[in-house]
């Protein structure tokens, strides 16, 4: 008997056609018809396996009762934005910013949100009990072409601003993005230069998109662009690159966002923020009486503090944005757009970020989890700290088991530099 399947993180992931597989993908529908009694809408990014999978989804939603439409290549947020205008709930195949050959499976509940953690656990029960595939494969069914205007002219009147006096050049990843940017953005009067906006199956997030930038910085440098703009496979983030060609990253938005909203009245009083996000922005931020909740890594764990806290926004290091108020998830194509809007309203993203604030120098380091020794590792910073008579209110460790590798992940940061590279180099003498 298959071993139970559970959803992780952020939903179902794998290897496509060993772990996620047309079987799985099929009683996946199967179990949303069983517990949703509203439609269904399924987008999928540009990956080979994504459209068969996507298909046996479609056919397990049909077989199960459901009203299931196929959005087609589309971004995780859109398929998010459409559940909630059209009152209906969604499933999304995409495996985000992994290579393609792997692939997932996301389900999100109705109006696009999250799925809370009782609905997951009737989801999972429902797909482990649920029959086999009886075919290995499906025909796609017809797209709903109407979708993916509907999206980026949502996303418009939400930052109706124009954006004719900026530059900018988009790297779509190679991903969900390459079908919707180049409509959003053109609407805006902006000039464009895209980049890696020609999936062929295989070239999603291959050195390119939000996790390699490198050819995003090049060619802002090389046309004296305003911007530079990247997403990730699946859209849900955003990296973005200045004029002097410096890479800014979630920390760097969300302070600048945060010292914006609190300008205009609209933060609500504090920044969500996760483990990861760098000691300056706390440092800068707290200087402006800006209050900051900080969570486990994890963008539901970012949505459970904001609505807690009844704040409008919060995020990720790693450029996954929340404006809870204007869309149900993050949205790297609305990051995008609210970046233009700040930049044309308070002037170049490189004068915003070195005047708002400073980042602190931070390492992080992978150690095997069996050679690991907690004990070894806080002797080392406590010895080191002292010896370089730092405080403890400017440094900070962290560690933490990775959900995804067999590894513990040991982030150092600290105002002084030379505090950090000991520390790396001392770390990574010992057998830890």
């Amino acid at each position: 008997m298959d071993m139970p399947v559970s959803f992780g993180t952020d939903g179902i992931r794998g290897r496509a056609d060993d772990e996620v597989t047309v079987d799985l993908a099929y009683r996946l529908g199967r179990a949303v018809a069983s517990v949703f009694r509203v439609p269904v809408f399924v987008g999928y990014d540009t990956r080979e396996s994504s459209p068969p999978l996507a298909a046996a989804v479609l056919a397990g939603l049909g077989d199960g009762g459901a009203t299931a439409s196929n959005l087609g290549y589309f971004t995780t947020p859109g398929v998010a934005v459409i559940a909630q205008q059209r009152g209906g709930v969604g499933v999304i195949v995409s495996a985000s910013h992994n290579p393609y050959y792997d692939n997932g499976l996301k389900v999100l509940g109705l109006g696009g949100t999250k799925l809370d953690h009782a609905t997951e656990d009737a989801v999972t029960r429902a797909l482990n009990e649920a029959g086999p595939s009886p075919h290995s494969s499906y025909d796609e069914l017809p797209i709903d072409q109407s979708a993916e205007h509907d999206y980026a002219a949502h996303l418009r009147s939400l930052v109706p601003r124009d954006l004719s006096s900026l530059h900018l050049v988009i790297d779509c990843a190679n991903g969900a993005a390459s079908h919707v940017a180049y409509e959003l953005f053109a609407a805006t009067g902006a000039q464009l230069t895209m980049l890696h906006n020609t999936p062929n199956g295989r070239n999603i997030n291959e050195q390119c998109g939000s996790t390699h930038p490198e050819d995003l910085v090049k060619h802002v440098l090389e046309l004296g662009a305003d911007l530079g703009l990247a997403f990730d496979g699946d859209a849900d983030r955003l990296i973005s690159v200045d004029a002097q060609g410096a890479v800014r990253d979630g920390d760097d938005l969300m302070t600048l966002f945060a010292l914006d909203f609190l300008s205009r009245d609209q933060l609500g009083g504090g920044l969500v923020v996760t483990s990861m996000s760098n000691l300056g922005l706390h440092r800068a931020l707290t200087r402006s009486g800006i209050k900051i909740v900080e969570t486990d890594v994890g963008d539901r764990n970012v949505l459970i503090a904001l609505e807690e806290n009844s704040w409008p926004f919060g995020g990720e290091q790693s450029g996954h944005l929340i404006f809870r108020e204007l869309a149900p998830t993050g949205d790297g194509l609305l990051t995008g757009l609210l970046l233009c809007d700040l930049v044309v309203r308070n002037g170049p993203l490189a004068m915003q970020a070195d005047e708002a604030w400073h980042r602190v120098p931070q390492a992080l380091i992978n150690v095997a989890r069996e050679s690991y020794d907690d004990n070894t590792v806080r002797a080392l910073f406590e010895k080191l700290r002292l010896g370089y008579g730092v405080e403890s209110a400017d440094v900070r460790l962290l560690i933490r088991p990775s959900g995804t590798e067999p590894v513990v992940r040991i982030m150092i940061e600290a105002l002084n530099g030379a505090f950090v590279d000991e520390f790396v180099t001392r770390l990574r003498s010992l057998s830890v």
